[in-house]
């Protein structure tokens, strides 16, 4: 019989990838441009945490370099949140799901420079075999969305990149520390871009004031807290009875929970053929596919 324990804390894994993958859903609802939406999601989280004594001492104890490297990490975030919702406002919520299931693909070439780790090749493989499934997810959206599918693509990079740099800053800073700074550097970066942005990525920007109306303020209340802040909260506290290798099995889910609910919420599956979805399926078996092969590899623990 599993031990309780593991048994809510996988649970709660899966509960918090069912939360990340409501935040594509909530990023069509919201109304705002995908510069503002950004923005006040990140303002939000950052209140919230600073109002955590435990931030404001991490902070202090922080060596100014730290600092900054933590900052230009932000940056990336930042950009990384705005061509995600900016793919959600060009396409859809599923397509933007999916484009985020790429990201694996770009780690595997990045990872290895950034963090300093071997290259392997079954990566390599991966990325390879995503290929097909790439063809035909764009092959598999109208005209209108290809726009979208280029720019979740770059969202999905951009995923690599900071998730590569976080690792090999890992451990600097507590995650409640980093996570305020990075995305207050963030929202300080874009507020920065606000007045270039119009020219440069039209499709994405607009203004940062004046606040949101009442609906869109409520459903950013729900993006920042249900699904941002308590999300993260769960899994660092489902990470002390789970493997990192069952964490990232349940994230690769993120996708298929975000795809499902905006077929069952949006009805979106009335603006893709099905040939988009036989790519979904491509990639995200070959997601799938790289941890399992790395789990077979490992040496069996001693007796």
């Amino acid at each position: 019989m599993a031990n309780p324990d593991v048994r809510r804390a996988q649970l709660q894994i899966h509960f918090c990838v069912l939360l990340w993958g409501c935040t594509a859903i909530l990023g069509k609802l919201i109304t705002l441009p995908a510069l503002p939406l950004v923005w006040w999601r990140m303002l939000l989280v950052v209140a919230m945490l600073l109002l955590l004594p435990g931030v404001w001492r991490g902070l202090a104890r922080m060596a100014p370099r730290v600092l900054l490297a933590y900052a230009g990490i932000g940056a990336v975030v930042a950009l990384h949140w705005l061509t995600f919702y900016g793919a959600i406002k060009l396409a859809n919520a599923s397509v933007a799901a999916t484009c985020i299931a790429l990201a694996p693909v770009f780690t595997a070439v990045i990872e290895p420079w950034v963090a300093h780790r071997p290259f392997r090749l079954r990566e390599l493989v991966l990325g390879v075999a995503v290929l097909p499934g790439v063809a035909l997810v764009v092959g598999g959206v109208p005209d209108g969305m290809r726009a979208g599918v280029a720019v979740g693509a770059l969202s999905a990079l951009l995923v690599a990149v900071f998730g590569s740099l976080n690792k090999r800053m890992v451990a600097h800073g507590d995650p409640l520390t980093v996570t305020a700074l990075e995305l207050g550097a963030g929202a300080l970066v874009l507020g920065l871009l606000a007045p270039v942005l119009p020219v440069l990525l039209p499709g994405l920007a607009g203004p940062l004031l004046p606040p949101p109306g009442l609906r869109d303020s409520a459903l950013l209340l729900v993006l920042a807290g249900a699904c941002t802040l308590l999300p993260f909260a769960l899994s660092l506290a489902a990470l002390r009875h789970v493997s990192a290798y069952s964490v990232q099995l349940a994230t690769n889910l993120e996708p298929v929970y975000a795809i499902t609910l905006a077929i069952a919420l949006l009805g979106e599956q009335r603006e893709l053929s099905p040939q988009f979805y036989l790519g979904v399926f491509l990639i995200l078996a070959a997601v799938f596919l790289e941890p399992m092969l790395a789990r077979r590899r490992q040496p069996a623990p001693a007796a």
